[in-house]
């Protein structure tokens, strides 16, 4: 627990495995629950997550996921359970295709598409890490953040906390004017426990925590705010690619940056690199964004 009774470390985490633990209810169906307390609408990376491990549960293990590309076209309700429809669109020698459907009421609220792909050998580069950036130990911890603002918790300070986020530089939550413009925002994170070694709930994870903090680079570039103030905003696709092996509980660099702001949507992109350098994934989401009143 942390100080202030929020579920964080292995406890949360635990609970995170449950969320992605879905029940199988036919061969290409599955059912998710979400977290008891929570948003008032069901969080994007949840709902993407469980998604991928519906995928993943109807391919073969030898074949990894190397892409995934969704879209959220409804809220989704907590308080009702989340079901999931595979379809299996192809199997050839190296790929293999799913479409996954989350539905609630009968109405989809998140659509799929996963390519899975065996173990080749190939050519490899990546760009550089971005250069000079403070390392997870030497950023303020998310406790330490919110201790600042308390007024600013509301729902957060209450929900389960699985993942460690640390900022180098101001979150978005933070109140009108305390946040300096910048063009990047940068987040360290790792799943605060340990999971087990199933490389596909490493991948169900990542893209969990995928979308936590995107979007909110698109406001940083303006010194913008999420709330009052400031905007609010909702994912609307969301795109991520697998490059290299990882365990989502070891610390990864979330570079996030976007390119395009415009008619009420930011474009957002963001590169994740391990602590020792290694280009791990890359993301890119579309997102509402509207302005607020105080």
């Amino acid at each position: 627990m942390s100080v202030d009774g929020t579920p964080s470390g292995q406890a949360a985490v635990d609970q995170l495995l449950e969320v992605l633990d879905l029940t199988s209810t036919g061969e290409m169906t599955f059912r998710g629950m979400s977290p008891p307390v929570g948003p008032q609408r069901v969080y994007g990376g949840q709902v993407a997550g469980q998604a991928l491990v519906a995928a993943g549960r109807t391919v073969d293990p030898e074949r990894f996921v190397h892409s995934l590309h969704g879209y959220f076209v409804r809220a989704g309700d907590p308080a009702e359970p989340i079901a999931y429809e595979v379809e299996n669109i192809r199997d050839g020698r190296s790929f293999s295709v799913r479409r996954a459907v989350a539905l609630q009421h009968d109405k989809p609220i998140f659509f799929m598409s996963a390519s899975f792909q065996r173990r080749e050998e190939g050519l490899d580069h990546q760009a550089p890490t971005p250069p000079d950036v403070p390392g997870p130990d030497d950023v303020p911890t998310m406790t330490e953040r919110l201790s600042r603002y308390p007024e600013r918790l509301g729902i957060w300070g209450q929900i389960p906390r699985p993942i460690d986020v640390r900022y180098v530089g101001e979150p978005g939550w933070v109140p009108p004017g305390d946040r300096p413009a910048d063009p990047h925002q940068r987040v360290w994170m790792r799943l605060d426990g340990k999971l087990p070694d199933d490389p596909l709930l490493h991948a169900c994870a990542l893209t969990y925590a995928s979308d936590l903090t995107l979007l909110d680079s698109v406001l940083s570039v303006h010194g913008e705010v999420w709330g009052p103030g400031g905007v609010v905003g909702a994912s609307l696709d969301h795109a991520l690619w697998f490059h290299r092996p990882f365990r989502a509980d070891d610390w990864f660099l979330y570079d996030c940056w976007s390119p395009s702001a415009s008619g009420a949507r930011g474009l957002a992109t963001g590169r994740m690199f391990t602590a020792d350098g290694r280009h791990i994934a890359s993301a890119v989401q579309e997102g509402l964004l509207r302005r607020v009143g105080e």
